[in-house]
């Protein structure tokens, strides 16, 4: 793997307060990863010109709102989203089939090819079977994030985001072009934070993940750019 497809495999969890800081990663942090992640308190505080300060960097955007709602009004949002000119969005699989194929029929209706890849999430990497079971889910975790993205792929989603110890079973149960976007990756010089399911960059690679969203590991780093350059480098090492 060249260094170019192991930085584009980078996504940078964009966590933080304001446009101003928005310039300040981006412009630092542009042609050292390959897309940059907006969620939700970001959005909230700053709207879609939070999308727009990385554009202007000449960065992609994920758009990582985690929409769960009706049908009709996630098909909404994700037209929304694809109008600002992100590559990837996402919804949750939890919302059900009917939702997932709503607005992905929605998007590619209007977007054809031209459009963002749309995503699900299965279960949250913060979560354990022990989470599952207060909400009244007695499945493990792995079970229902198997389950969730097969539902996901066959409702239209272009892929999921899982935790890096799930990739293995999508790829088996979904093949290999459905796209895995994996949180919960920490470097081998970072701590775990509050991730449950980890695994590095080069091992989550390795087992097949399309991006990794990073953020912590860089942003508290002396030099981010320098971290972000360390992680592209322990993933061409682990790819030898």
């Amino acid at each position: 793997m060249t260094r170019d497809e192991a930085r584009n495999k980078i996504i940078f969890a964009l966590d933080v307060n304001g446009l101003a800081e928005i310039d300040r990663y981006a412009g630092m942090l542009a042609g050292k990863v390959g897309m940059f992640k907006v969620g939700k308190e970001l959005f909230t505080a700053c709207g879609p010109d939070a999308v727009r300060a990385v554009q202007r960097h000449g960065g992609q955007v994920f758009l990582d709102l985690k929409y769960h709602d009706i049908p009709n009004t996630v098909a909404k949002a994700m037209l929304e989203a694809a109008r600002l000119g992100v590559q990837l969005a996402n919804l949750h699989a939890l919302g059900g089939a009917e939702m997932m194929e709503t607005a992905a029929s929605a998007v590619r209706k209007e977007f054809g090819n031209d459009r963002p890849r749309l995503l699900a999430v299965t279960i949250l990497t913060s979560s354990t079977s022990e989470t599952l079971r207060g909400v009244g889910i007695d499945h493990p975790v792995q079970d229902m994030v198997v389950r969730l993205a097969k539902l996901a792929q066959e409702a239209g989603m272009d892929g999921v985001v899982a935790s890096p110890q799930e990739i293995g079973l999508i790829r088996a149960v979904c093949g290999p072009d459905f796209l895995i976007v994996t949180p919960g990756v920490r470097p081998a010089f970072a701590s775990a934070d509050d991730q449950k399911r980890i695994m590095t960059p080069a091992e989550a690679v390795a087992a097949g993940a399309d991006y990794l969203v990073i953020g912590r590991p860089i942003a508290k780093a002396d030099d981010p750019a320098a971290a972000a350059d360390l992680i592209t480098a322990e993933i061409v090492a682990g790819c030898l």
